[in-house]
């Protein structure tokens, strides 16, 4: 029904974004929120998909067409429903994804939360061919300045929140912190992208 929204982002959190537009407050999940920040009276032109279920109407955001394009793609594969989609849209790195599914790398597939091998296997087989046309358009970022070390702890704080809102387990996020703790991140966005590079690499 929606193609895209324009309007403040008005609050963040690791679950959605709430975008104001024309005095309605949108509640938008998104793989990334922190990718998002209030800043005043800026807009931002956000895409948008129309879930329907037995337990409502679900919109969930991305910042380009590309990405909800490929998130379109991902929920008409048998077995991946809108959270596990927007978990493996939340690494950055969509021209891996896409290449994994051209080159069949199940081993890549299988590091997203909630995929499995047989999952991983159908998506390989469902998408093969059908995501050449997707460019890897990264996300725009929203800079911040040197935060003092307060901000770095709630950073993280709410990058491993994320992590967990996104489906990753109590012990892959555990094992990734101490590596986190010594990145010196600027933003959550940064701190959280991050732990999703680290999380692939394991």
């Amino acid at each position: 029904m929606y193609e895209y929204l324009v309007g403040q982002v008005t609050y963040v959190c690791p679950f959605y974004v709430v975008l104001e537009v024309a005095g309605i407050g949108y509640k938008v999940q998104f793989a990334n929120p922190f990718r998002l920040q209030i800043d005043g009276n800026k807009k931002r032109k956000i895409y948008v998909y129309q879930a329907v279920s037995e337990n409502g109407v679900t919109l969930f955001g991305f910042l380009n067409l590309a990405e909800k394009q490929l998130f379109v793609k991902l929920l008409k594969v048998s077995g991946i429903g809108p959270k596990s989609a927007l978990a493996i849209l939340a690494n950055n790195d969509h021209a891996g994804l896409i290449k994994a599914i051209q080159t069949n790398d199940i081993g890549y597939l299988t590091k997203f939360p909630g995929v499995g091998k047989k999952t991983a296997q159908q998506i390989a087989l469902d998408l093969k061919g059908k995501v050449d046309d997707l460019t890897d358009q990264q996300p725009d970022s929203d800079q911040s300045s040197q935060p003092d070390t307060a901000d770095q702890d709630e950073n993280l704080t709410e990058s491993v929140a994320a992590l967990q809102a996104l489906g990753y387990k109590a012990r892959e996020i555990k094992a990734i912190t101490p590596a986190l703790k010594k990145f010196n991140a600027d933003s959550t966005d940064a701190y959280l992208s991050e732990a999703l590079r680290l999380l692939m690499k394991r």
